[in-house]
């Protein structure tokens, strides 16, 4: 592929002074690069089931798997617009990349928004982005669920036990955000921060995914692993009220890398059928319009909230219809492709694992359903 030579960077006063400003821009520009490197690998790490180390390393050079860290922090303090804009970028190239990239997104955006992670545990974990990738997963038990891990208190420390199964990036982690309940009289249900390397943490490469399959999903083993006070984040009574801004970022941010996964089966279906008949056309037309639609309802949404966070209630609708989408489009693109697409050989049977896969990460369908007719129902 021929590339157009890169044009000299004229500084401007957005890329003056602060070394945050501008950052986002510059991150920005690198993704097309980033995306390339990505799915150049892609397949091989799919078929071994092997963690995207160099893929990670990349992201993280190009200033991306740090880019929602607060301007308060250094960091370039990217909103969710722009996150949604560079995880559906990263999930044409490697899906498996954009959803450890996403997690570790996330938990940055939300110590820039509401500062839940104490000041020096959050410092030592800048410390070790600046010197390579510091990739932070979340171990949260499914909806409706109890947690799988049980905190006791011991002497002056917590203590962790319990299995927490498919944790994304398990083996390269630095940091696991693990909800838990504590063995208390009124029990209380928390997050734990704990550092991958500690005592009584264990991973069991037990992965063995259908779609996913470089995100290594391996189980979590935590036996009387020892926590710190200031490592705990407990309510102090009753469960902490949802927070529709941090449920907006965490279901746009995951509806983007499926969108992107789609977009890549539809890029590649259309090359696949280029000088084919004819009556192709009209069917992927459809697609690319149904696809263009869930997109802009994405992005859309996602500037609404950094302009106003009320606009988050309408995430759930949202991730929804875009899930919906983007499985629809890339399992519509098989049927255009016939078994071609099918082949293993070709990345479009990899697209549909990996977009069945990304659908359990976001909210059941038939939950974010009866919420909404509930609401309706309820005036």
């Amino acid at each position: 592929m021929t590339r157009t030579a890169a044009q000299p960077t004229v500084p401007t006063p957005a890329t003056t002074g602060d070394p945050a400003d501008g950052a986002v821009e510059r991150a920005l520009a690198r993704l097309p690069r980033v995306v390339d490197l990505l799915a150049a690998r892609a397949a091989e790490h799919d078929r071994d089931g092997t963690f995207p180390y160099q893929g990670v390393e990349t992201v993280h050079e190009a200033g991306l798997l740090t880019l929602t860290v607060g301007r308060r922090h250094g960091g370039p303090g990217a909103g969710l617009a722009d996150t949604v804009r560079v995880l559906a970028r990263l999930g044409r190239g490697d899906a498996s990349v954009a959803l450890l990239t996403a997690h570790t997104l996330l938990h940055h955006a939300e110590q820039a928004r509401t500062a839940p992670w104490p000041a020096a545990l959050y410092r030592r974990l800048l410390t070790e982005s600046r010197r390579g990738p510091a990739l932070v997963g979340t171990l949260r038990a499914p909806a409706g669920r109890p947690p799988a891990v049980t905190a006791h208190w011991h002497g002056n420390a917590w203590r962790l036990d319990g299995r927490a199964p498919h944790c994304p990036g398990a083996e390269a982690l630095a940091w696991l955000v693990v909800e838990a309940r504590t063995a208390e009289a009124q029990p209380r249900t928390g997050l734990f921060l704990v550092r991958a390397d500690s005592p009584g943490l264990e991973i069991d490469p037990a992965a063995d995914q259908l779609g996913l399959r470089a995100a290594a999903g391996h189980d979590v083993l935590l036996e009387d692993a020892r926590i710190g006070t200031d490592a705990a984040l407990l309510p102090r009574g009753a469960a902490l009220a949802p927070d529709p801004v941090a449920a907006a970022w965490h279901q746009l941010s995951l509806a983007a890398v499926l969108l992107g996964t789609a977009r890549a089966a539809l890029d590649w279906s259309a090359g696949r059928l280029r000088g084919a008949a004819a009556t192709h056309r009209r069917p992927l037309g459809e697609l690319a319009a149904a696809l263009t639609g869930a997109e802009e309802l994405v992005h859309g949404l996602a500037a609404r909230t950094d302009a106003d966070p009320a606009a988050a209630t309408r995430a759930p609708a949202v991730q929804l219809l875009a899930a919906r989408t983007a499985g629809d489009t890339v399992q519509r693109a098989l049927t255009l492709t016939g078994s071609t697409g099918l082949d293993r050989r070709h990345p479009l049977e990899r697209h549909l694992r990996d977009t069945l896969s990304l659908r359990t990460q976001l909210p059941a369908e038939d939950a974010v359903l009866d919420a909404l007719g509930e609401a309706l129902l309820d005036g």
